[in-house]
């Protein structure tokens, strides 16, 4: 089972370097917005850089929130269930993929959830939170689900196809969650996960 976590803390931060930095860079900026009066204010989160769509539909005048919008959290229980998935989920995939391809993948599933959304509500809605990006990491664990089925145990194709249906089913259960990242995100972590993988993956096929 790929998802189970063994490692010691140190072990941790020394093997999943990158993972680990996320998770630090978003505690950090919902402490900083906390003692700046809380995030449940857009005021407040916008000066620190949400995704807001109304006045400029595309973010075009401010496209860096399209990057920054991905470490800001509307609440704690936002922020813990985000941090959660990615202390969790995220390491595997840091593994397979190295850490700059790993890096690579979450940022631009990220940006491309947030444009998706933008592109969807188009001037009605604002986007900030983690899991777009996130929902890139699970669209990379479907590839490889499907297309690396060969080098992955039962459990672990069982856990990634109940975490991407219970994703779905939240994502539109929900009429707080911005569906719409989250499908551009996973989109974009399924593609992404496919071109730097597919020749080892078909590869490592052919061997068995």
């Amino acid at each position: 089972m790929i998802f189970f976590r063994y490692e010691s803390f140190r072990a941790y931060l020394r093997m999943y370097p990158v993972t680990a930095a996320l998770i630090a860079i978003n505690l950090v900026l919902y402490g900083v917005v906390e003692l700046d009066g809380g995030p449940y204010g857009s005021d407040i989160l916008y000066r620190y850089g949400f995704l807001q769509t109304e006045a400029d539909p595309y973010v075009t005048t401010e496209w860096w929130r399209y990057v920054t919008s991905m470490f800001l959290h509307a609440g704690f229980m936002h922020l813990f269930f985000n941090m959660s998935s990615l202390l969790i989920f995220a390491p595997p995939l840091e593994r397979l993929l190295g850490h700059v391809r790993y890096t690579v993948l979450y940022m631009v599933a990220g940006i491309i959830g947030n444009l998706f959304s933008a592109m969807v509500h188009h001037g009605e809605t604002l986007s900030v939170g983690a899991s777009g990006a996130i929902y890139g990491i699970d669209g990379a664990f479907l590839f490889f689900a499907i297309y690396g089925k060969h080098l992955l145990d039962e459990s672990s194709r069982k856990t990634i196809y109940g975490i991407i249906a219970i994703g779905l089913v939240y994502s539109f259960m929900n009429t707080n969650v911005n569906a719409s990242a989250h499908i551009g995100g996973a989109v974009a972590g399924f593609i992404l996960f496919g071109l730097f993988t597919w020749k080892k993956l078909r590869s490592a096929k052919g061997k068995r």
